[in-house]
């Protein structure tokens, strides 16, 4: 299985990471891709900017194990993950999952898990910029139940 994690402040081409991803392997016949995106607003709020911050080595090893736990658990030929730090702005791509499999149920299953995951336990560190002043971003109740469903428990949420 081939796997590439990178962490990145440049935008990313959907196009050619998938490309890249499948090329040379008849055995693919489906790709799930999620892509996202900053929003202009967050809990009510307007947000101009967003800033992440990521703790390098330590982010890509942790995004590689959970990749080697979507292995474990579905049938899939690959993974792309690609996600962005720095300072972006409303509509910006932010994150790229995008995993490859013989059947389309076991790619998204994978696409779902590996973002469910990201959501929660990638060491991403995000501030928004608002009308009232910059806000770090905590983790919600949410995110911390998606990721239960797959048998991970988390308690980030406050």
């Amino acid at each position: 299985m081939r796997s590439t994690v990178t962490i990145q402040q440049a935008d990313f081409d959907l196009s050619a990471e998938v490309a890249s991803l499948r090329d040379d392997d008849a055995q693919v016949g489906a790709v799930a891709c999620f892509v996202g995106t900053v929003r202009d607003r967050n809990d009510g709020t307007s947000v101009s900017a967003m800033e992440l911050e990521h703790y390098p080595g330590m982010t890509e090893r942790a995004i590689e194990s959970m990749i080697g736990e979507a292995r474990r658990r579905f049938d899939i030929r690959g993974v792309r993950v690609i996600h962005r730090v720095g300072r972006l702005m409303p509509h910006d791509q932010i994150v790229l999952v995008a995993v490859t499999s013989a059947h389309r149920h076991d790619a998204f299953q994978a696409c779902e898990f590996l973002m469910d995951y990201l959501k929660t336990q990638a060491p991403f560190w995000k501030k928004e910029s608002t009308p009232e002043g910059a806000r770090w971003v905590d983790a919600r109740q949410a995110d911390d139940a998606a990721l239960a469903r797959w048998g991970l428990q988390m308690d980030n949420a406050a």
